[in-house]
C-alpha cells in the first residue's frame, strides 16, 4: 500500500475503528494526540517558512530564542530550556557559532563548564527574525479568536504544569521501584556474535 498523507479527521476515524471496544478515556488520548499533530506541523509550517530563508533549523532556532530571552548561560541550562540533550547542543551551538551567532567561552569559576551567549550578530538576527516567526505564529493561530487563544495558551499551561508538578513521581509510581532504563534511538541492540 502506498503511503499517504492523512487528515485528522481521516486518522479520527481510523482510531474509532481500532480502537472501538477498548476501555478508553478517549477525550484525553484526542487531545494529547491532536498536540502533538499540531506540534509537528507547526514545526514544520514554521522551519519552511520564517526559519528557512535564515538557514536556521527549529532546535537552532530555540537554542537562539532561549539565548535571546535569557542572555549568557551555561550549556546544561540551554540544553534544559531548549528541550535538548546536552549532546544534541553541542552540535547546534558549533553549528551556530561557526555561523558567527553565538559565542562559547569557560566558565569562569570552572574551564570545564560552558557558557553561551549570543554574538551582536545573533542579536541582531533575532531583532529581524522574530517579528516574522510571529507573524507565522499568527497564521497558525488565525482560526482562533483572542480569547480562543488565550483559554488555548491556559489549556496548555495546565498541561505543562501538571507534568513538571506529579510528572516524576507519577514516573516513579510506574516504575514501582525499578530504575529508569536509559532512552534508546530506537535502534535494536547489537547481536554478539
Amino acid at each position: 500500500m502506498l503511503r499517504q498523507r492523512r487528515s485528522i479527521t481521516e486518522t479520527e476515524q481510523a482510531i474509532q475503528e481500532r480502537l472501538g471496544g477498548l476501555p478508553l478515556q478517549r477525550e484525553a488520548m484526542a487531545a494529547v494526540g491532536n498536540i502533538h499533530r499540531a506540534a509537528a506541523a507547526i514545526r514544520q509550517h514554521l522551519e519552511n517558512s520564517a526559519l528557512r530563508p535564515h538557514e536556521l533549523t527549529w532546535t537552532g532556532f530555540v537554542v537562539l530564542w532561549v539565548l535571546w530571552i535569557w542572555g549568557e548561560a551555561e550549556s546544561w541550562s540551554v540544553a534544559e530550556e531548549a528541550g535538548i540533550s546536552k549532546g544534541t547542543l553541542t552540535g547546534i551551538s558549533q553549528t551556530l557559532e561557526s555561523r558567527g551567532l553565538v559565542a562559547r567561552s569557560p566558565h569562569p569559576e570552572d574551564r570545564r563548564r560552558v557558557l553561551l551567549a549570543l554574538t551582536p550578530k545573533g542579536e541582531n538576527l533575532m531583532e529581524e527574525l522574530f517579528p516574522a516567526f510571529n507573524a507565522e505564529e499568527a497564521f497558525v493561530a488565525a482560526p482562533l479568536d483572542l480569547a480562543q487563544c488565550r483559554q488555548l495558551a491556559e489549556g496548555l499551561r495546565a498541561i505543562i504544569s501538571q507534568l513538571e508538578t506529579h510528572g516524576e513521581q507519577r514516573r516513579r509510581d510506574l516504575l514501582d521501584g525499578e530504575k529508569l532504563t536509559p532512552r534508546r534511538s530506537g535502534r535494536r541492540p547489537r547481536q554478539e556474535s
